[in-house]
């Protein structure tokens, strides 16, 4: 960072610490949140079932192409669930990241 760039952010005094409590409706977003991630975890779930479904069947029929599609389908649902379950741990470490820029 050039000194310029400290200066005015030394003199603005630019800062901000994540506060939960800082706006009306935090709850309610947070809420809201934890819900689509419900739903984001029942649909990848949804998805493996019918995926990996799909692969057995067509690898017994013979189907290569549909086989195919189905260990696709499987993979891409399970590193969908590994996503919405390691979000916040994303999230909280380049939130901490971010607060070793100086």
């Amino acid at each position: 960072m050039s000194l310029f760039s400290s200066l005015v952010l030394g003199a603005t005094g630019v800062g901000g610490k994540p506060n939960p409590a800082g706006l009306p409706g935090s709850s309610a977003l947070e809420s809201l949140i934890s819900g689509i991630a419900f739903w984001a975890l029942l649909a990848a779930l949804g998805g493996l079932f019918i995926s990996a479904a799909v692969w057995a069947l067509s690898s017994h029929a013979g189907n290569y192409q549909h086989s195919s599609m189905g260990r696709r389908g499987t993979l891409i649902s399970a590193v969908a669930a590994f996503l919405v379950g390691a979000a916040p741990a994303i999230i909280a470490f380049f939130e901490d990241l971010g607060r070793t820029v100086k």
